[in-house]
C-alpha cells in the first residue's frame, strides 16, 4: 500500500498583495503551505522580505530561506515561530548552531540541498535536520522543469537518516506526481501548476488522487 503524500502549495512572490492573493487562493483548500524568500544573493531574484511574511492562524507554514547568511534573519524566524524552516546547504555560514537554536523553539528543522549537491557531502546537516529538501527546479522561480535524476537521491539520503522526512521542490505537476509519489518522497511541494491554473483546489485534488494511485494503471 502506499504511503500518504504529502502535498505542499508554495507561495513564491515579490509583492505584498499578490502575496496576500495567494494565501488567498490557498485557504481554500490547504492549511500547509511552504513560502519561498530569497535574498537576491544566494537566488538572484528578489521575494517580499521576511518580515513581511504572515499566514492564517490554524496554518501550517515551511519556511523556504533560500539565502546566503540564514543567522541574519534569526530573530525574524524565531518570532514567526513556522512549523519547519528549511535553510540550504550551499548557504555561505555553518548550519548547525542555527539548527540548534531553532529546535530550542520549538521548531522543526529542514536541510536543501541542490542539484549539484552529493547528500554524502553535507552528512552533518542531514542527520541533524528534521527534513531533507531535495530542490530539483531553479532557484526563485517557478514554473522551471523538473529535474527528475534528483530522485537517486532518496535512497542516498535514507542511507544516512532512514527516518527524516524527505521532500520534493521543483516542476512537480499532474504529469509527474505519480512517478514522484512511486520515490519514496513524503512531501510534494508544488508551485506553478496550482498558482498558474483558474482552478487551483481542482488541480489539487487531481493530484492526491494521482498519488494515491498503486501502479501504472490504477
Amino acid at each position: 500500500m502506499l504511503k500518504t503524500i504529502s502535498i505542499v502549495p508554495t507561495i513564491l512572490t515579490n509583492n505584498k498583495l499578490d502575496y496576500r492573493a495567494q494565501i488567498e487562493r490557498i485557504n481554500s483548500f490547504s492549511k500547509r503551505a511552504q513560502i519561498d524568500i530569497t535574498d537576491g544573493i544566494f537566488a538572484k531574484s528578489e521575494t517580499i522580505l521576511l518580515s513581511n511574511v504572515w499566514w492564517p492562524k490554524g496554518w501550517e507554514a515551511d519556511l523556504h530561506l533560500m539565502l546566503a547568511r540564514p543567522s541574519l534573519e534569526l530573530e525574524t524566524i524565531l518570532k514567526l515561530k513556522p512549523s519547519l524552516c528549511i535553510l540550504h546547504a550551499e548557504a555561505k555560514e555553518n548550519l548547525l548552531p542555527i539548527f540548534e537554536e531553532l529546535k530550542k523553539h520549538g521548531i522543526k528543522t529542514g536541510v536543501a540541498i541542490l542539484p549539484k549537491t552529493y547528500p554524502g557531502d553535507v552528512r552533518q546537516y542531514i542527520e541533524a535536520a528534521d527534513s531533507v529538501l531535495i530542490f530539483a527546479g531553479k532557484l526563485g522561480e517557478q514554473g522551471a522543469g523538473a529535474d527528475m535524476m534528483q530522485i537517486e537521491k532518496v535512497n542516498l539520503i535514507r542511507n544516512i537518516k532512514a527516518e527524516v522526512e524527505i521532500s520534493w521542490d521543483g516542476g512537480a505537476n499532474l504529469q509527474n506526481i505519480r512517478a514522484l509519489a512511486h520515490s519514496g518522497i513524503d512531501v510534494i511541494n508544488v508551485g506553478s501548476a496550482l498558482s498558474r491554473v483558474d482552478n487551483p483546489a481542482e488541480v489539487y485534488e487531481q493530484m492526491v488522487a494521482e498519488t494515491d494511485k498503486n501502479g501504472v494503471v490504477l
